[in-house]
């Protein structure tokens, strides 16, 4: 996506989390004990707990409700049985969507995300049509008033970055997903705060979506899907404005 559509997109995201801030617990909460669940309950050793703890901090998640989804996960709260999947869509103007889902629940999930395609004009895509456009990437996002470009993208490259784009607004820093938690510690350390920090999907092959009508078209469905209990991420390759 273009820079603009990045920290477009940022903007927006923060606005919604704000907005239904029990709900984006509730998800991550899910994310906290699946990663529990799959690897152990210690996020020095889990990887996957580790980033999903850290995106609990950043959302201002009580540590009491980190705790509690961790314990879920590990069995010392109670049961939980998630089943992950992906379902590949394509949106309005031919914008391609990646989300992510945890159920307990495949057919119910399955026919309500179908229920949001078709009434706004979304449809499944076959089964990596829309995956090999993404890419998983570190993504670490930082303001302009927050750092000075040449000092920050020597810190990001020495510290193992694969790119350092200037945009605009700001900075933003890309990793191999590996390598994503040492880069982001170093940037950290230095105390310079992110506007958004994780591991993402990215895509290459971005899709131009101008005029407004059709930008709110794009973003009621990515925003419809995002909003069901049971997705835990949606990514597209919507170039807006």
């Amino acid at each position: 996506m273009a820079g603009h559509s990045k920290w477009a997109n940022i903007k927006h995201t923060k606005a919604r989390m704000d907005a239904k801030r029990s709900k984006v617990f509730a998800k991550i909460a899910r994310e906290i004990t699946i990663a529990a669940k799959l690897n152990g309950g210690d996020p020095d050793m889990n990887p996957r707990l580790r980033l999903a703890v850290m995106k609990g901090r950043s959302a201002n998640m009580p540590a009491d409700n980190i705790q509690r989804a961790i314990a879920r996960g590990t069995g010392d709260g109670e049961g939980v049985s998630f089943e992950e999947l992906t379902y590949e869509v394509y949106g309005p103007h031919g914008v391609a969507i990646l989300c992510e889902v945890s159920t307990d629940n495949r057919n119910r999930t399955a026919s309500e995300i179908r229920a949001i395609l078709t009434r706004n004009d979304g449809k499944l895509a076959t089964a990596g049509s829309v995956s090999r456009l993404f890419h998983r990437k570190g993504q670490i996002m930082i303001a302009r008033e927050h750092a000075e470009e040449n000092e920050l993208m020597e810190l990001a490259l020495e510290a193992g970055a694969e790119d350092f784009k200037t945009e605009e607004e700001g900075y933003e820093i890309l990793t191999a997903p590996e390598d994503f938690e040492s880069v982001h510690k170093v940037i950290e350390e230095k105390e310079i705060p992110s506007e958004s920090a994780e591991i993402t999907s990215l895509s290459e092959l971005s899709a131009p979506v101008a005029g407004e009508k059709e930008m709110e078209k794009v973003n009621r469905l990515v925003d419809l899907l995002d909003d069901h209990d049971d997705v835990q991420a949606v990514y597209s390759n919507a170039e807006l404005g």
